[in-house]
């Protein structure tokens, strides 16, 4: 009835269905297709639903940043201190925990520190001022909002931990300082003319010798390359109706914010809903450049200096990450330009720091700026930005020899 052509035909359309079915038990992981997007699970979010309801619940007896000398049990005397709260996410081992040591020394009563370790990642807890400070953590993963919850977890158990904690500061394993403690915590808890905008803002309060209300040092710019292909990243209305484009902000995801700002982001239900939602376009989505920003833009544009403080350099960046100081560059000149600010006094961090070990040479970059060398050591005055020489027979490559003086 039927030639054998147009049987063999028809048999080969009826097993297609079958195979579309079958094919992926049988392919091999090379041929499958990428993974799906990063969620975050219930339980997780359930974890973290609890610990950021303790913290809002902790603003009732929290630090009133408006009248920061206003304090609940901390101290008996009349002139408590301020605190900052270094906030330290890490996927790797803290590096630079010698240079952080040294950064914090003879300061234990101003400040605290909190690090959220990946905990799939083996990382080698430090002795020294990183002690006990590993906080409960869950996983992260580049390109995903996993990094916003990493980042609301150090902010909500430092606000439950200290209520004398004024200033939130986010870092990274790769950050270091560019000043000294003192200068660091002056410039932020003390000084009316640090901030170069709130000086001329607050001119009024501050010929007057008065502390003009604290402000959150995040960078919020409303253009960037990209910016239209980040927002429709999740798709082109997923943001919708709660994040218009024109409210869609990018910034540096390493910033310092006030109390007040930290509780706003921990108490956030709204935008977190959209922001976690993942994206389907990993080199288009950076969600913890634009949480933050667009966060606290939206609720409180004008207590934000719209910049931060921590100083990486992009010029001729490769792959994302940033530019690289060779050895020939290095000089005190080149420390007081990596300080330089058009908007502050000074940068206080520098962030994306790289460190190479090979062989007896020790290879400390910070920002990808090398400070140290084969066979010696180069002291950093924190204080003058001066790097000062000191010959050793050798370096050890297992410890890196770093002193502030």
């Amino acid at each position: 009835m039927f030639s054998t052509p147009f049987v063999l035909s028809f048999s080969l359309l009826l097993s297609l269905p079958i195979l579309f079915l079958l094919a992926p038990r049988f392919l091999s992981p090379l041929q499958q297709q990428p993974q799906s997007p990063v969620l975050i699970s219930p339980s997780d979010e359930q974890d973290d639903l609890a610990l950021f309801n303790r913290a809002s619940g902790s603003a009732i007896n929290s630090i009133n940043n408006n009248n920061p000398s206003r304090f609940s049990h901390l101290s008996t005397g009349s002139n408590p201190k301020r605190k900052i709260a270094f906030l330290f996410l890490t996927n790797s081992d803290l590096h630079f925990s010698p240079l952080w040591d040294q950064f914090f020394k003879g300061n234990s009563h101003l400040y605290n520190i909190y690090v959220h370790a990946d905990p799939t990642v083996n990382v080698t807890r430090p002795h020294g001022v990183f002690e006990g400070r590993f906080i409960p953590a869950k996983r992260t993963y580049r390109a995903s909002a996993t990094l916003i919850s990493a980042t609301r977890r150090l902010l909500a158990t430092a606000i439950i931990d200290d209520p004398a904690n004024v200033f939130f500061a986010v870092l990274s394993q790769y950050c270091v300082p560019l000043h000294s403690f003192r200068y660091v915590y002056h410039s932020l808890v003390v000084s009316r003319s640090f901030d170069s905008s709130s000086a001329e803002t607050d001119a009024e309060l501050t010929r007057l010798g008065v502390r003009a209300k604290y402000k959150s040092f995040i960078e919020i710019l409303s253009k960037s390359r990209n910016l239209w292909k980040r927002y429709t990243a999740r798709g082109r209305f997923a943001m919708m109706p709660e994040v218009p484009y024109d409210q869609f902000r990018v910034g540096s995801q390493f910033f310092v914010l006030t109390r007040r700002h930290a509780l706003a982001v921990v108490k956030d239900r709204t935008l977190w809903r959209k922001f976690r939602s993942p994206c389907y376009k990993e080199d288009e989505c950076y969600p913890e450049e634009h949480y933050f920003p667009t966060l606290l833009s939206m609720t409180d544009p004008n207590g934000c200096t719209q910049y931060t403080l921590t100083r990486v350099n992009w010029t001729g960046t490769t792959k994302g990450h940033p530019y690289t100081y060779g050895a020939a560059e290095v000089s005190p000149e080149l420390i007081h330009r990596l300080r330089e600010s058009n908007h502050s006094e000074s940068y206080l961090f520098q962030g994306n720091a790289n460190i190479v070990v090979k062989k007896s040479v020790v290879h400390i970059y910070i920002g990808s700026f090398l400070c140290g060398a084969s066979g010696a050591e180069r002291k950093l005055d924190l204080q003058t930005g001066n790097l000062v020489w000191k010959r050793h027979k050798e370096v050890p490559t297992t410890r890196l020899d770093i002193r502030m003086v």
